[in-house]
């Protein structure tokens, strides 16, 4: 198993893509309403062409390959590679006092009748899985296992599990597991905004933004709410009242949607909102105006974990969409690439694109 970073996995795959396709990498940097100079880092920005400032028909171009990437990552592991097969499970507690579990299972690689080991381990921040080689001369102990996944110190165990009815837990644990479901955040802001702040703080959204969360998903109310909630309130309404929600391709998408979480008329920095998508990977930036109005940086939000913003406007003229990504320079590369323009007439075809895009990333 050779495990890698995301910027050396990054510089093996870009040989693999086209410059063109997914972009330059740029060095951005802002300053906000007082003047103060923004450092926002090195930020890779796809447009789907060089020059945006060309002439283009919308909706001319061919549709590319949208498919859903990684299909490991989002395949249910316990359920594919450990069920009614012969398999370990263990039990212990971490350094930080809280329990964990183990699986090991011993399979052929992609049916190739090569012997790897394929272990998952489970904790309250989620799951990490890996593959390891197998060497009928070395027995891969468990506490090797775990070292491999970087948890070299723990308080109790791991103690292997006897009783077969563990079995259905790890069932249960995987299908509520979040990296089967995803949540995205999605921030309205007005023309001529250039600061969190100001975006976080718009009350309601527009005409053109309530048609945008239509097409993402449908409207649910949280209260009672039984099925993916990311992360929201579903019993007291702490989080807001309704919420947007969709099931694409076997994955439940909960949008923390920012005119739809608590607004504060007292605190101009919305705290409960920011609290929401700030802490999200993935934010959609749904931006009025016309393309050549000012344009939105990721050096414009205050967030240490957003690693990938999607910016979104609508031309109301023809009825379009245009989408630009901006991804962290750490995050590797990840399709469909942008077509050339990146407007989209058709507007089921802009739900497709963007929907795969966000969970790829």
């Amino acid at each position: 198993f050779n495990q890698r970073s995301a910027s050396e996995d990054l510089g093996c795959r870009r040989g693999d893509f086209s410059r063109k396709h997914y972009g330059s990498v740029e060095l951005l940097i802002s300053s906000d309403a007082d003047g103060a100079i923004h450092r926002a880092g090195r930020f890779r920005v796809e447009n789907g062409s060089l020059d945006e400032t060309s002439e283009y028909t919308p909706g001319t171009w061919r549709r590319t390959d949208v498919h859903l990437e990684n299909p490991e990552y989002h395949t249910r592991w316990y359920f594919k590679y450990f069920l009614g097969k012969v398999h370990q499970n263990y039990v212990g507690t971490d350094a930080e006092k809280s329990p964990f579990f183990l699986s090991v299972v011993l399979s052929d690689q992609n049916n190739q009748r090569v012997p790897q080991y394929r272990a998952i381990l489970w904790r309250r921040t989620g799951t990490l899985k890996i593959s390891l080689p197998y060497s009928p001369t070395k027995t891969l102990s468990v506490k090797s296992i775990l070292s491999a996944m970087n948890m070299d110190r723990f308080e109790k165990g791991p103690r292997e599990i006897l009783n077969p009815d563990i079995q259905k837990d790890l069932l249960v644990l995987e299908e509520q597991e979040g990296s089967v479901n995803f949540k995205f955040g999605v921030l309205f802001a007005k023309d001529g905004q250039l600061t969190d702040d100001e975006m976080f703080s718009n009350e309601t959204g527009s005409e053109s933004f309530d048609k945008f969360l239509k097409l993402l998903g449908d409207t649910i109310t949280l209260q009672g709410w039984a099925g993916y909630r990311g992360g929201l309130d579903t019993k007291n309404d702490t989080t807001g009242i309704q919420s947007i929600y969709t099931v694409y391709q076997g994955h439940e998408l909960m949008f923390h949607v920012s005119t739809m979480l608590p607004y504060s008329k007292d605190n101009k920095q919305q705290v409960e909102r920011k609290r929401h998508i700030g802490n999200d990977i993935v934010t959609i930036v749904f931006q009025e105006g016309d393309d050549a109005s000012s344009s939105f940086k990721p050096s414009m939000i205050r967030s240490h974990f957003t690693h990938i913003f999607a910016l979104v406007k609508y031309n109301s003229q023809n009825d379009s969409y245009r989408l630009k990504i901006f991804s962290e320079e750490s995050v590797p590369l990840f399709g469909p690439p942008l077509p050339s323009p990146p407007v989209f007439t058709d507007h089921h075809e802009f739900r497709d694109f963007l929907l795969v895009k966000l969970i790829n990333g």
